[in-house]
């Protein structure tokens, strides 16, 4: 079995995963997505039984998932796995749908209306951009003022996404989230993310922590991973003092150097191994 990796930044994840395919016996295929030509006309894709996406730029990671599909190739995660995951206001319609429990959220296109909405939801109240990654451009709302300054930034900025409103509750969550992870219908390995500053995000200076995964937490994040379609995920869990677990967001093409640190679990063996057996069928 031969295994392409595709990237556009080489990072402790992409050596990790190169390292176990090659331990596992498989060949590895390397894919520098800035040095490739992805020629559409004819089937000329790369010599691969299943590609890993590790591409950090989501728009190469859904450019190439794209040019790799059209080819037939099996990639991991599949493009609308990438697309959903990707788009918070996406990732929260799919929850809702399956019925996984999520912070209570709201989508408005206007200051008056999320004015309206924060009074529903109570406040504090957080303003997230509908794409992003690792905690930018979120923002804290505690009263009317705040959350009306921030409208007329955001509805001021010329990125059109940013005058997509998505509020959601503020979960008063004790000094820490969960990072989970889903493996093609197993969760093998979870680590709490552990600040004092209400984002968690290790991007922004949260401590890994191992984390035991309970029965609760493994149900919640299989129900979560089967929403947005399944495959290899990153699925970020809060604690709320009165409705308990709830998932926040989940991620699509996910960083587990500090996970693999801390816990000392061998996640890219298992993401390889996983994988090539459903690949195999």
């Amino acid at each position: 079995m031969r295994i392409g990796l595709a990237y556009d930044v080489i990072r402790f994840e992409e050596k990790s995963l190169v390292n176990a395919a090659s331990n596992l016996g498989y060949a590895v295929e390397p894919i520098h997505v800035t040095r490739s030509e992805f020629w559409l006309n004819e089937p000329n894709g790369p010599k691969a039984d299943f590609i890993i996406q590790r591409c950090v730029s989501h728009s190469r990671a859904l450019a190439s998932t794209a040019f790799f599909e059209r080819n037939n190739i099996f990639v991991v995660n599949r493009l609308s796995v990438l697309r959903d995951s990707a788009d918070k206001l996406i990732t929260s319609c799919l929850l809702a749908k399956a019925g996984v429990p999520t912070p209570s959220t709201v989508v408005v296109f206007s200051r008056e209306k999320a004015l309206e909405a924060a009074r529903k939801i109570g406040f504090p109240v957080v303003v997230k951009p509908v794409s992003g990654s690792w905690g930018r451009n979120l923002a804290r709302a505690y009263d009317e003022q705040s959350l009306s300054d921030i409208i007329e930034l955001r509805e001021n900025m010329p990125n059109p996404q940013m005058k997509v409103h998505y509020l959601q509750e503020y979960v008063d969550k004790p000094e820490r989230d969960i990072r989970a992870f889903y493996v093609w219908g197993d969760v093998p390995v979870a680590i709490y993310r552990v600040s004092k500053m209400w984002k968690t995000n290790t991007a922004l200076g949260g401590k890994a922590q191992p984390c035991p995964v309970t029965d609760e937490l493994r149900e919640l994040v299989i129900k979560a991973g089967e929403a947005v379609g399944g495959g290899v995920l990153g699925v970020d869990v809060l604690e709320s003092p009165t409705k308990g677990l709830l998932v926040n967001e989940v991620n699509g093409v996910v960083e587990f150097r500090n996970t693999v640190l801390v816990t000392g679990y061998d996640l890219p063996s298992k993401i390889i191994a996983d994988t090539a057996k459903v690949v195999r069928g």
